[in-house]
């Protein structure tokens, strides 16, 4: 089943296999439950320095560029800025020759890594590159760094906080569906061509450093889009989310897009949107800031006291405890078995 291993594979299997993390007092935050990334003590005490990698497996086109957006996107979430990257590049090849199409296709990788790169101010510093025949397309991992004075986890949410959202829902999910089943959806070419657009906006960096000086946690919304980063923000801070569905950005494109596919926009890859809680008296200067800066923004929904119940996103009254799966997984999994 392809997606993100579940949580409860995740404790039973990694969390606690961790070398000597658990001894070393710089680790400030390792592996966790809906953690975008870890953070490190500097070793003279100076800031803090977070990490977080991410691999780029289903993309064929724009790879590079959002390879360093989505590793990025991470640290940008916990309060740092992007400063390093490293990148691991595997390419199909022809038994290790590769040819003229390999190195058409590591020319456009590097390039885009080099431009997103550029574009947040974030040096590439080191990594990898092979040609693999197994691979019938490109597969990424790139891990970013970053540096901060003040540490911001998914895991810090309070009740009474605001629920922000930057962007709307499903906005990365609105691209791929233009890309991968837009001729066979009743939507009309200029709304996928917008939609296919949205690739550009994957990116929540600019967002980030305007609302980490008031958040009491960020999150980065990626597999079962906004929903499954709300409930992940409810299991690491242990709180209920109330949300108002209403009350959630959904682009036209990503609407009619979704009503055709029959899925759920807030169900489907939300990468380009970033998650906040807030507190509730900074809640104007946060969407005033975000507005100024020409960014889309709500407030939709509070954060609520657990009050002797588990963790959880109450959505329109509906209680949703369980990791939720993407909507777009069987989409791909009905065309492979159609193909």
């Amino acid at each position: 089943m392809p997606g993100k291993v579940s949580p409860d594979d995740l404790l039973t299997h990694v969390f606690e296999r961790t070398g000597a993390a658990e001894t070393d007092e710089t680790v400030i935050q390792g592996p966790a439950d809906g953690e975008d990334a870890a953070a490190i003590d500097w070793p003279d005490g100076d800031g803090t320095l977070v990490v977080s990698s991410d691999p780029i497996s289903l993309a064929a086109s724009q790879v590079g560029t959002l390879g360093v957006y989505v590793a990025s996107n991470d640290v940008a979430v916990s309060g740092a800025d992007p400063r390093w990257l490293t990148a691991v590049v595997l390419l199909p090849g022809d038994d290790g020759a590769g040819g003229d199409a390999a190195d058409t296709l590591l020319e456009e990788i590097s390039h885009d890594l080099d431009a997103a790169a550029r574009e947040i101010g974030a040096s590439i510093v080191g990594g990898h590159s092979e040609y693999v025949d197994q691979l019938e397309r490109p597969l990424l991992s790139l891990t970013a760094m970053g540096a901060t004075d003040r540490f911001v986890p998914t895991g810090g949410a309070e009740p009474g906080d605001a629920v922000l959202l930057t962007k709307a829902a499903g906005v990365e999910g609105s691209a791929i569906l233009a890309a991968d089943f837009g001729d066979e959806l009743a939507v009309g070419a200029a709304t996928r061509e917008r939609a296919e657009g949205f690739l550009d906006e994957i990116s929540v960096v600019p967002e980030a450093r305007i609302v980490r000086e008031h958040a009491t946690a960020m999150h980065d919304p990626t597999e079962g889009g906004v929903a499954a980063g709300l409930l992940e923000v409810a299991r690491a801070s242990t709180v209920r989310l109330e949300v108002d569905r209403d009350a959630v950005p959904v682009r036209e494109e990503t609407r009619a897009l979704c009503d055709a596919a029959g899925v759920d926009p807030l169900r489907i890859f939300g990468s380009g949107a970033l998650l906040a809680t807030v507190p509730g008296d900074a809640v104007d200067d946060c969407l005033a800031a975000l507005a100024d800066a020409g960014l889309e923004a709500a407030s939709i929904g509070t954060v609520r006291d657990l009050g002797g119940g588990e963790p959880e996103l109450r959505l329109d009254g509906e209680s949703i405890t369980e990791p939720i799966e993407d909507d777009l997984y069987p989409l791909w999994e009905r065309a492979d078995s159609e193909g």
